[in-house]
This record gives C-alpha cells, sequence and structure tokens, in this order.
C-alpha cells in the first residue's frame, strides 16, 4: 500500500469505530497486565470470564500474592496453559511489589523484565494504559498487515516495525485496536468476510471471497 492508500484504510475503520478499545475487561493498569499475560493463546472472552471474579478480589499485585498461585489457579483453570499462566503472574507480582512500589511500569523494558511479558503484551499495556504509540502484533494483526499489504513482514517484529514505519501520525494510538478487530471479525483466517469488508478495495489480497458463502 501507498501512503494515500494506507491512510484512507485507517480513515474508514476509524469512521466506523472512532474510540477502539480492547475487549479484555479490567479496573486498573495492573488488572490490565494480567489479562493480558494470561491472554496468550486464549480468547478475550474466556479470560474475561476467569477474570470477572478474580478482579473483584485482587486489584493490586499485595492482593495477588495473598492469594496465592493455587488460589488464582482456581480462578483461572478454564484459560489454557493455567499453571504456567498463574507463575507468571505471581512471579511478576513479586517483582510489582519488590522493585516498583505496586505499580505497573510505564517503560517497555522494564515491563519486558517480568515473567511472562514478552514484547507483544508490554505494547498492549503501553497502549491501552498509556495511550504510546505501539503496535502489538498478535496473529490477527501479522494475518491482516500480510493480506492487506499493509505491512508485511515474515515475523511479528518485522510487522511491527512496518506498522512503526507506515501508520500515519492521526492514527497511531488506535491502529493496534482496529487492526485486531478487523482480524478477529472480518478478515478471518479461514474464510475472510470480503464481501462485508469497508477497506475491501484497498486491500492487496487475491483470494478475496466476495461473495457470501451460502449454506450447504
Amino acid at each position: 500500500m501507498n501512503k494515500a492508500t494506507i491512510f484512507e484504510f485507517f480513515r474508514r475503520l476509524a469512521e466506523l469505530n472512532p474510540d477502539p478499545v480492547t475487549e479484555l475487561e479490567y479496573g486498573n493498569d495492573y488488572q490490565l497486565l494480567v489479562a493480558v499475560v494470561l491472554s496468550a493463546q486464549s480468547t478475550d472472552v474466556g479470560v474475561n470470564k476467569a477474570t470477572r471474579a478474580l478482579f473483584r478480589e485482587v486489584t493490586r499485585p499485595d492482593q495477588m500474592l495473598a492469594l496465592g498461585e493455587d488460589g488464582l489457579k482456581e480462578h483461572i483453570k478454564t484459560i489454557g496453559l493455567f499453571n504456567s499462566k498463574a507463575k507468571h503472574v505471581i512471579g511478576l507480582s513479586e517483582i510489582l511489589v519488590r522493585e516498583h512500589g505496586g505499580e505497573v511500569p510505564a517503560d517497555r523494558e522494564a515491563l519486558t523484565a517480568l515473567p511472562g511479558v514478552g514484547r507483544k503484551t508490554a505494547n498492549v499495556v503501553l497502549n491501552s494504559a498509556h495511550g504510546a504509540e505501539t503496535f502489538a502484533v498478535d496473529t490477527h494483526i501479522f494475518r491482516v498487515c500480510n493480506r492487506t499489504g499493509l505491512a508485511k513482514g515474515k515475523t511479528p517484529l518485522a510487522v511491527e516495525m512496518g506498522l512503526e514505519k507506515n501508520v500515519p501520525g492521526p492514527f497511531r494510538v488506535g491502529a493496534h485496536h482496529w487492526l485486531i478487530l478487523h482480524g478477529r471479525y472480518t478478515c478471518k483466517a479461514r474464510t475472510p468476510e470480503c464481501w462485508r469488508c469497508p477497506v475491501v478495495d484497498l486491500c492487496a489480497f487475491k483470494a478475496k471471497v466476495l461473495a457470501k458463502p451460502g449454506r450447504k
């Protein structure tokens, strides 16, 4: 995509959803961090179901430590990889209390030093909690960027760097959310719903599905 096409791509997505936000449910930065860590290889819907009761009980890392790893597992046992995720959450909570006064740092390096927090998770927290112009490339965004020609790359980091270079100023904070929602609900993995896509004419994907598949 050229600059004009990219601008129009995001302009249309922004027109349809002016204030995009994460679908994870949380009440503060700490709960956001925990929710994002739990969401790895899991759906936001599944994470939200598990954290609603948890987040009524736990709003700070010291409260998570008081709950303990076994107590946390009881809350999140419906989520995939819950055993390792529970260890990560307890581990990062210990570090937040010990080294950051119980606060979630607004720094990528400090965030990625926490157990279970990679670059993608750090980017989500920085974007959603602090309005940073970061691009967290998950499977949806990786697919959308490569399909459309928005930011092609063989790795998530390559796609992230492409977005860093290509996304115009007015759309940089919301870009992550628009792209993940577009990939989740329209530009789906198996059958992209091109017949109802608002940016179909801007997309470079050759195998467009322009007619809604009929029921068999």
